[in-house]
């Protein structure tokens, strides 16, 4: 049951070829509809944990799906199951594979279990990594919850159909894109409309005339929260009204449809998708009057907060009942031959769910079945043979365990037979080892690509320099390596404020759009979420894009975008989607509370899944700049504020240079304390170290380079095992990042057994640095601190030698 996209909804058919199209989507909506009905009492029963559904929303979803093409994207909202099944990409035994989070992509192409029922995507890339071809399939971004979290990724999506039809010399053009013809579609519920995301990226969307059409789902409540409490006049499209096109204005069109409407829901679909994809203009549809049947979600009753009348004019407005109704009166179909469809859909979804359940159940029965036998064998010979049984025996009556019930009940085993020895215990050992090596990797694979193409692969390669290289500013070094950058890879562009016309604020892209064009080197308004959107979105559609947020500070405008969407992409669609965006920005040592640069210790853990790098200078970044180019992983450069205008020499292989990803750097050797940092407060800590050597201390130095991954040839213990202290130098607050990497190297790395004093840290001041060179100087380590920490750690191990300062 699929409608053809590809079909021209204004071309003429006979009468009978449109009944059977207008059926087939029927039969498709009373499915979904079916799907939802079940898919709610399987969570009542406690087969599901939880269940979010598209009913109510189906109609305007069969009309949607006619006009998207090949190529063409949805960002989307998990109200979308009808879409999916319209344009092929869902199936009954595929939606209930989803509900029950079945760990096969096969089974649940979705995500493989690892987002709940709602979540939808399609496979951008093959099993080795690589692209597919775009242009040749129907493709969704894949969903997250947050609600109006999907609108940035929309914008980058809607964009890159403008950056490929408008810049030439794109390499794999056609894998892509197809001259820019594809349109990007959202959709969002109507209370989701009250987030700052969606306001964003409206406002974005009409400066940038991107092809986007964007559906606003009305079924005027937001969970059980009323329109009227949600949106000023209750109604967004009437909002909205300021953004609408005129003959001298640039702008949306806007179109209101009522969502029960199918003969006209054909027509404004038709048309937004014509608009968009000649004109690449944006789109609104507000869908009104549009209902929930069975209210938000299986968390509650819609009973419990609409009234009488609305409940009753929800039965009455119906969409698929709507639908039903006109089609007779249309003489499309009897009540009779409706009825027989609707009977054969009920069995049709019945028995779907029968079979994913079974499929669903089929691997935990055998595992147990393993399990049940090896905790016979284990309890004839033990000691605590009737505890074991009685394991045993409430494993076995369970007839659809679940993992956790199997793996659980073989541990507690394994505890009663800790004083024991023999074959029995040792195989049961082995199975929990290799249950673990199997199993795991189902709910924890993909955080990082695990393609040729990780960034881990990447081998260094040093600076080189003429013998008479020139000293310049680091900001040169920076500029001079993008000019290499953007003349080398055409599909590769750079945007966000102050970026353009001045070269950014810093001065590291001075002339480059007068080179490469406004399209490639371009000015964004102050809207870090949309900046950010705009690059994951992009990114998605094989372009390279870098995205720059001016200061590190500002990076938490659109950290929700980075954390939910970005860092969880390649994760939460068990490696079948990439977006390999690289994050540009500047933090360390400038002064004062909103641009004191340093919140890292909450990146590293919000942001698992992209990797965060720490150059200490200009020529540093570069080289993780080209490095990345050769992945396909998305990562957080974060460029030394105050390193542009310190001197650098000016390599000669710029653009051939890498900066290796995860391996730390040592750059000045010594015997008696390791010394470990990052950023800009590694040219504090070399200073402490040449004062510290007149009063006898050789400190070594060790750069990290990268915080997202950390040392991952364990370099540090190497130092460590020579050095038998340590001090971990941070200007974030502490517990931050300087305790994280104090954990690394203590605990991962088992660098306490080295240790002959106890490991520290030296941090910022737990507030942000106020104004002014007093307030850093007073808030962030200084030279002075580094060295009174390291005199204080040697002083324990040598007081006569280095008597106490304090």
């Amino acid at each position: 049951m699929q409608t053809n996209p590809e079909t021209n909804t204004n071309s003429e058919i006979s009468f009978e070829d449109f009944k059977k199209s207008v059926l087939n989507d029927y039969k498709i909506a009373v499915t979904s509809r079916e799907c939802s009905l079940l898919g709610r009492r399987e969570v009542l029963t406690g087969k599901a944990k939880f269940g979010i559904f598209g009913d109510g929303k189906e109609v305007p979803q069969l009309a949607w799906a006619k006009a998207f093409k090949n190529g063409d994207w949805r960002s989307g909202y998990y109200r979308d199951q009808t879409f999916m099944m319209a344009i092929g990409k869902l199936t009954i035994e595929q939606f209930f594979a989803g509900l029950y989070a079945h760990t096969d992509i096969n089974v649940d192409p979705m995500s493989a279990g690892r987002q709940m029922g709602g979540h939808f995507s399609t496979h951008s890339i093959n099993e080795d990594g690589s692209w597919k071809n775009l242009t040749t399939q129907k493709n969704s971004s894949a969903d997250i919850s947050p609600t109006a979290g999907q609108m940035p990724r929309l914008l980058g999506l809607a964009q890159a159909s403008k950056i490929f039809r408008n810049v030439k010399g794109i390499e794999n053009k056609t894998n892509f894109s197809i001259n820019g013809n594809e349109v990007a579609w959202g959709t969002i519920g109507n209370a989701s409309t009250s987030e700052g995301l969606f306001w964003e990226t409206i406002n974005a969307a009409g400066v940038l005339q991107v092809p986007m059409v964007t559906s606003v789902w009305d079924d005027e409540y937001g969970i059980s929260v009323h329109a009227k409490y949600q949106t000023t006049k209750e109604n967004i499209s009437e909002i909205l009204k300021g953004f609408q096109r005129t003959e001298d204005e640039k702008g949306f069109e806007i179109i209101r449809v009522k969502g029960w409407d199918y003969p006209e829901l054909v027509e404004v679909y038709s048309r937004a998708s014509q608009i968009a994809r000649e004109e690449h203009v944006p789109v609104v549809i507000h869908v009104q009057e549009l209902t929930q049947p069975q209210g938000h979600s299986t968390s509650g009753s819609h009973e419990r907060y609409k009234n009488k009348a609305r409940l009753e004019w929800e039965a009455e407005h119906d969409c698929n009942k709507k639908m039903r109704e006109w089609m007779i009166a249309s003489d499309i179909a009897t009540d009779e031959t409706l009825l027989e469809i609707e009977k054969d859909i009920k069995k049709k979804v019945r028995d779907g769910k029968k079979a994913a359940w079974n499929a669903f159940v089929a691997p935990q029965k055998k595992e147990k079945e393993e399990v049940v036998v090896l905790l016979g064998n284990l309890a004839e010979n033990s000691s605590n043979k009737e505890r074991i049984e009685k394991l045993k025996n409430t494993l076995a009556s369970d007839k659809e365990p679940l993992r956790k019930d199997i793996l659980s009940t073989a541990r507690k085993a394994l505890r009663l037979v800790a004083n024991e020895n023999s074959s029995e215990k040792k195989q049961l050992q082995d199975w929990i080892a290799n249950y673990f090596e199997v199993i795991q990797p189902k709910y924890s694979a993909h955080l990082y690509s695990e393609s040729e193409e990780n960034a881990k692969t990447v081998n260094e390669v040093l600076p080189t320099y003429a013998s008479d290289a020139e000293e310049v500013d680091g900001r040169v070094v920076l500029r001079e390596n993008f000019d290499v950058i953007f003349s080398k890879h055409p599909n590769t562009l750079i945007f966000g404020e102050d970026t353009g016309a001045i070269g950014d604020v810093n001065q590291g892209l001075e002339g480059l759009q007068e080179k490469y064009g406004e399209l490639r080197i371009a000015d964004s308004g102050i809207r870090e979420a949309t900046i950010l959107g705009q690059g994951i979105g992009m990114a998605m559609r094989g372009l390279r894009p870098i995205a720059e947020i001016q200061y590190l500070d500002y990076v938490l405008y659109c950290l929700q975008i980075m954390s939910d969407d970005l860092a969880t992409l390649r994760y939460r669609t068990h490696g079948t989607q990439k977006s390999p965006l690289i994050i540009r920005t500047r933090g360390h040592r400038l002064e004062g509370i909103w641009h004191s640069g340093s919140p890292m210790g909450g990146l590293i853990h919000l942001l698992r899944g992209i990797y965060i790098l720490v150059p200490r200078n200009m020529t540093k970044a570069a080289g993780f700049y080209n490095t990345l180019l050769e992945t396909d992983e998305p990562a957080l450069v974060v460029e030394c504020l105050n390193g542009y205008r310190l001197k650098e020499k000016l390599p000669n292989n710029l653009g051939e240079l890498r900066t290796p990803i995860g391996v730390v750097e040592t750059i000045k050797e010594g015997t008696d304390i390791t010394l470990v940092s990052y950023g800009s407060t590694v040219r504090i800590v070399e200073e402490a170290a040449k004062e510290l050597q007149e009063a006898g201390i050789e400190a070594e130095i060790i750069d990290v380079q990268s915080l997202l991954p950390l040392d991952i040839k364990h370099d540090i213990v190497k130092s460590l095992a020579k050095t038998n202290r340590l001090l971990v130098i941070d200007e974030d607050v502490p517990g931050g990042a300087a305790s994280y990497i104090l954990n690394h190297i203590v605990e991962e790395q088992g660098g306490y057994k080295h240790l002959d004093s106890k490991p520290q840290t030296l941090t910022a001041k737990a507030h942000r640095p106020p104004y002014g060179t007093d307030g850093d100087y007073f808030s962030k380590p200084s030279v002075e601190d580094v060295y009174e920490k390291v005199y204080a750690i040697m002083h324990e191990t040598d007081p006569n030698r280095f008597p106490k300062l304090f």
